[in-house]
């Protein structure tokens, strides 16, 4: 599980966990690393590993990581790694740094991990992928653009990739998730709370763990399916005003506590 100390990640390693499965956790802090994997280990009683990788450095990291894995039977991968805008923005006023980075963690962490893992679940006859992408994909998300985009790329790779090896005995699945109250999204003071529409990551988990094997694309929690299926059949331009006139405000918001 990729970008596991916090958040999603966290919670689907739990989840996982209480199921009886063995996991490694791949995430940048080697802090945060040990103290997930000695909580998971000791509450649920199951053998847990960590590998240390920064996945905003490029190449860097895969030698190591598939050195790690090397002869290690992975039955899940879940590629949930990812990062978001400090808060919603205007193109040209981002930083050269973060469209890297969204290029880097956001959509090659995925391509590189499942070219890593992907040959062993094919010689086994059978395995098991989760691409955590997002609900930005159901439409064109101004101001959230180059994320919406990564998260675009993972659906349409997820959907894609499961055609591609269904024969040989591999689930992939493509998780769209609207909102989830988690640390990523606390440039919103209303998203960062945990509500009716905003799960905790932990409630979130326990709904997108028992769509595995069912349902290729899915948000993984009923309430966020009431809203992609509203989404998917509004008019292209609706769904864009309504998306600008929310991040504007988010970004006010931000920017304001930022002078704070």
């Amino acid at each position: 599980i990729t970008g596991s100390t916090d958040g999603i990640g966290k919670a689907y390693a739990e989840e996982l966990a209480k199921r009886g499965v063995n996991i490694i956790l791949i995430s940048r802090s080697k802090e945060k690393l040990e103290a997930v994997s000695r909580s998971i280990s000791e509450t649920y009683k199951v053998e847990t590993d960590f590998i240390v990788a920064d996945f905003s450095k490029g190449r860097e990291p895969y030698p190591a990581i598939k050195k790690a894995l090397k002869d290690r039977e992975i039955g899940i991968l879940v590629n949930n790694v990812g990062v978001f805008y400090p808060y919603p923005d205007y193109f040209t006023n981002l930083s050269e740094d973060l469209l890297w980075d969204m290029i880097n963690i956001n959509i090659a962490s995925a391509n590189m991990m499942m070219h890593i893992v992907l040959p062993g679940m094919v010689e086994k006859k059978k395995g098991a992928i989760v691409n955590v992408s997002s609900a930005s994909c159901c439409q064109p998300t101004p101001m959230l653009t180059i994320y919406g985009a990564s998260k675009t790329y993972l659906d349409y790779f997820s959907r894609a990739l499961h055609y591609e090896y269904a024969s040989k005995g591999i689930f992939v699945q493509s998780l769209t998730p609207f909102v989830i109250s988690t640390k990523m999204v606390a440039c919103s003071s209303a998203a960062s709370e945990r509500s009716f529409f905003f799960p905790s990551a932990e409630e979130y988990a326990s709904h997108a763990i028992s769509t595995l094997g069912l349902s290729t694309r899915t948000t993984g929690y009923w309430k966020h399916a009431i809203k992609f299926t509203l989404g998917e059949r509004l008019p292209e331009w609706i769904w864009a005003w309504f998306a600008m006139y929310f991040c504007r405000i988010v970004r006010k918001e931000a920017l304001t506590c930022k002078v704070k």
